[in-house]
């Protein structure tokens, strides 16, 4: 297991402030508009689970940004990103896309603790699910017979995401019927790279989140992050293995260990939120860099200079700050 005393000191960046205009605040991480259109994100070390920031884990929004940053430039094949540069390993130079308004959800294994999850709504007795009839016969964690896709509307801020069906997302006119086909093939294509991938690494990848745009030129866009343990459910796959006769959870490289942890005391999602323990923390940064070297195949280094001071140098002239 990885330690956080390998890994140097530890740097929580919970907030930035830079002098841009266009600054906008978002559950983990800062966005801003450069002056030549291009906007620049900087993930903080802010966690969210149930729609709502639950806690500060140190080393996540370097490894969230390094690792969508690798996962961009090993998925170019399958579908266009908005990734320009990586100024800073906490910071992301992107092209402009418009946003679609769905996130699409591809789901290989049949888990998760919250409302919306497809095991919580299974375990209700529910066997038509997101337009998915599934069968009868399914444990906790057990693999589909196939990948399926759960889109959602997008979380506002306060309020949760709601559960979608693919033909409600065109009956809406949420995505017209092309497109959405497009995407749904697109997303599908990034899943099965994305469980390749994780397979040689020794992980399994349970499921995802995907968020596409289009953009100036009605192209399709990946956007924001990618198969990082903040969208996506990790696993070790010899503890699936060892785990699923005995009824027992998989270890979990993500944020399930947040989502776990809040759900056994009693959290639901509203509510003050209950406060995490070091020890929970600390598991969890030690296991989203470990996702990271699994997947990258290098060691993870944690940033050395401060985000701001990098980024004024950087672009600087870009951005009316001088050299």
């Amino acid at each position: 297991m990885h330690s956080l005393d390998d890994t140097g000191p530890v740097q929580v960046l919970d907030d930035v402030d830079l002098p841009l205009p266009g600054r906008s605040v978002g559950k983990v991480r800062v966005s801003y508009r450069l002056p030549d259109g291009r906007l620049l994100f900087v993930t903080t070390d802010r966690l969210s689970a149930f729609d709502r920031v639950v806690a500060v884990v140190p080393h996540k929004g370097q490894v969230l940004n390094e690792l969508a940053w690798w996962w961009f430039a090993n998925t170019e094949d399958i579908v266009t990103n908005h990734a320009l540069s990586k100024p800073h390993p906490n910071a992301l130079v992107a092209r402009e896309a418009r946003s679609l308004p769905v996130e699409v959800v591809v789901r290989g294994h049949i888990t998760g603790v919250t409302s919306t999850s497809l095991w919580k709504q299974y375990e209700a007795g529910a066997r038509v699910i997101y337009g998915h009839k599934l069968p009868h016969d399914l444990r906790k964690n057990a693999r589909l017979p196939e990948a399926i896709i759960t889109p959602t509307t997008k979380a506002e801020a306060g309020q949760h995401d709601s559960p979608l069906t693919c033909a409600e997302v065109v009956d809406r006119g949420l995505v017209a019927p092309a497109l959405w086909e497009e995407v749904k093939r697109t997303a599908l294509a990034l899943f099965a790279r994305g469980q390749e991938v994780a397979r040689d690494a020794g992980l399994v990848l349970a499921d995802t989140k995907y968020e596409f745009g289009l953009s100036s030129d009605n192209e399709l866009m990946l956007i924001d992050e990618v198969h990082t343990p903040d969208s996506s459910r990790f696993w070790e796959a010899q503890s699936l293995v060892d785990m699923y006769m005995a009824g027992l959870e998989p270890v979990s490289m993500d944020k399930e260990i947040i989502r776990r942890a809040l759900a056994e005391a009693g959290y639901t999602g509203d509510g003050p939120v209950p406060p995490l323990s070091a020890e929970v923390l600390g598991e969890t940064s030690r296991r989203y860099v470990e996702t990271y070297e699994k997947i990258t195949g290098t060691k993870f280094v944690p940033a050395a200079e401060p985000v701001a001071d990098t980024l004024r140098a950087d672009l600087g002239d870009i951005a009316g700050w001088g050299t």
